[in-house]
């Protein structure tokens, strides 16, 4: 049933909708708004945080979601579901995927994200993952140790890939890890055009997901004001 699902993702646009509790949209009566909006204009399924979220998104719409739960923990650079305290939130709401910063930084406790992996994996052998990556070593990693789907999310925005670009050279990221990686991977991070979204399908990924440029109507107009500005 869950597999029947997610194949409705195959060659087609994913929407993130996600409002941080800082940004003027932060409202989980918002996000399910906006899933709505999102389907309406063509999307088959959402990328969405906090199960809070979630569990709303799920009362309006009527698509396979993507969940993480974004948490800070001192002294740790992993945000995306980082411990199995987030894995458990999600779980109340079960969503079809569950996405988790798999750039090899360690988590909370110290603990690898080989072994985190296990351990959900182990605890919820049914449950779909997703591998938010930065690098195409980390994208093979993640592929290796069994995710589900492997996700271009991080490119960029991590210190060992601070300053790559995920269209640079036709898409040469996600073009290398597609030629080698054995498990779905979908298009995240940046594909902020069209013509991106439609590309990185073209080239073979099984999904892409949009955001920002979607869902954050405070960066979408400051490209406005600032383009007048110069």
């Amino acid at each position: 049933m869950v597999e029947n699902r997610v194949m409705q993702l195959k060659g087609k646009l994913i929407v993130s909708c996600q409002a941080l509790p800082h940004e003027p949209l932060h409202s989980s009566f918002i996000m399910g708004r906006m899933a709505v909006a999102a389907k309406e204009g063509g999307a088959v399924g959402i990328r969405a945080n906090t199960k809070e979220d979630i569990k709303e998104i799920q009362s309006q719409v009527d698509l396979p979601v993507i969940g993480i739960v974004k948490r800070d923990y001192e002294d740790c650079k992993v945000y995306i579901t980082p411990t199995m305290k987030e894995i458990e939130e999600l779980m109340e709401v079960k969503p079809e995927i569950i996405a988790l910063d798999a750039t090899g930084a360690v988590r909370p406790g110290g603990l690898s994200l080989d072994d985190f992996f296990r351990q959900i994996k182990e605890k919820y052998p049914e449950q779909l993952w997703m591998a938010d990556c930065s690098t195409i070593e980390e994208a093979l990693h993640a592929d290796e140790l069994g995710f589900d789907f492997i996700g271009t999310t991080m490119v960029g925005y991590t210190e060992q890939s601070k300053g790559d670009r995920i269209e640079a050279n036709d898409f040469e990221i996600i073009r290398t890890i597609l030629s080698k990686a054995k498990h779905r991977v979908i298009a995240e991070g940046n594909i902020n055009t069209p013509e991106k979204a439609k590309r990185v399908i073209e080239l073979g990924a099984f999904s892409v997901v949009v955001g920002s440029i979607i869902t954050r109507p405070q960066l979408i107009t400051k490209s406005f004001a600032e383009a007048l500005e110069q």
